[in-house]
Parts: C-alpha cells; sequence; structure tokens
C-alpha cells in the first residue's frame, strides 16, 4: 500500500496548526506505543500536556462535572498524545496508511450517556490530520473512574506502509 507523499502529515499538521506534544511520561509499568509488524498499538493516553492533566472528574452535565464538550476537546488532546507516542515508534507519520481503530475511555457520571460525542473529539482531529486514512472503526465507553481521575482516555491502532 502506497503511503501519503513524504511530508505531507507533517505539512498537514502545520496547515491544522497542530503541533505533536512530546509522548507523555508513563503513569504505570508499560509503554506508550509498541509497534508489532505494520501496526502499532498505544497504550491509553490521558490528557496530559506539560506532564500536568489539563482536567480531573467525571464527565456530564451539571455542577461540578466535566462538560460534554470540554471532554470532547480532552480527547482530541487524548488522541495528540497517541499520535505522538506513534511518531515516537516510527519516526514518521507518512508511514501510517490507515487508523484503523480508536477506543475512547469515557469517565462518566451515572446519568451521561454521551460517550460517542465526546469520543468524537479524538476522531475528528484524526479525520482532519490523515483525511479518508483517519477514518476508523471506533468504541466509546463509559467507565466509572481512570487513572488519575482523567475524565478521558484514549488509545489507537495504526496501520503502517511496511
Amino acid at each position: 500500500m502506497p503511503g501519503v507523499p513524504a511530508g505531507a502529515v507533517a505539512a498537514r499538521l502545520a496547515e491544522l496548526g497542530i503541533t505533536l506534544p512530546r509522548v507523555a511520561a508513563p503513569v504505570a509499568a508499560y509503554v506508550p506505543a509498541v509497534r508489532s509488524g505494520r501496526y502499532v498499538h498505544t497504550s491509553g493516553q490521558l490528557p496530559f500536556v506539560d506532564g500536568a492533566l489539563l482536567a480531573t472528574g467525571k464527565v456530564g452535565d451539571g455542577e461540578g462535572l466535566v462538560a460534554p464538550a470540554d471532554a470532547a476537546d480532552l480527547a482530541r488532546v487524548c488522541a495528540l498524545n497517541a499520535l505522538a507516542a506513534v511518531h515516537d515508534v516510527v519516526g514518521n507519520l507518512d508511514d501510517v496508511v490507515r487508523v484503523v481503530k480508536v477506543v475512547g475511555f469515557v469517565a462518566s457520571d451515572p446519568s451521561f450517556t454521551g460517550q460517542p460525542g465526546v469520543v468524537n473529539g479524538a476522531s475528528t482531529v484524526l479525520g482532519e490530520i490523515f483525511g479518508e486514512a483517519g477514518v476508523h472503526a471506533r468504541s466509546a465507553v463509559g467507565v466509572a473512574v481512570l487513572p488519575l481521575d482523567a475524565p478521558v482516555e484514549v488509545e489507537l491502532v495504526v496501520e503502517l506502509t511496511k
């Protein structure tokens, strides 16, 4: 399968005003991403920026909860952290021919059922960056709690040219 033109993903990131972050340090005994053949699987990525979580708490509607729109923005950050982990393993995002799968976990207030809308924050940015190659299968799962009380966590599987 052909890859994208050399430098295309970097150019698209620049066009979108996106700078990939540094790879987030693991919070336990794992690595941020692993390559197996033509696939890279990332560990779940939290919404870290410069080593700090952007928000904590449960997602839902109401006082004291992370608003769904804010959680979608956090899912976007998680996806960019996952891409940084892919880049760290592969060295060049132009080698990505397809985003295969996205799994998003949303720490949800018991009454919240809008997990798909939250995880759209990750899906949308991947589509913006990779176009048709960013269209993927996905799971959006509500959970009681995530590590460090993060509101969202996202993991990716991407396929490479070789």
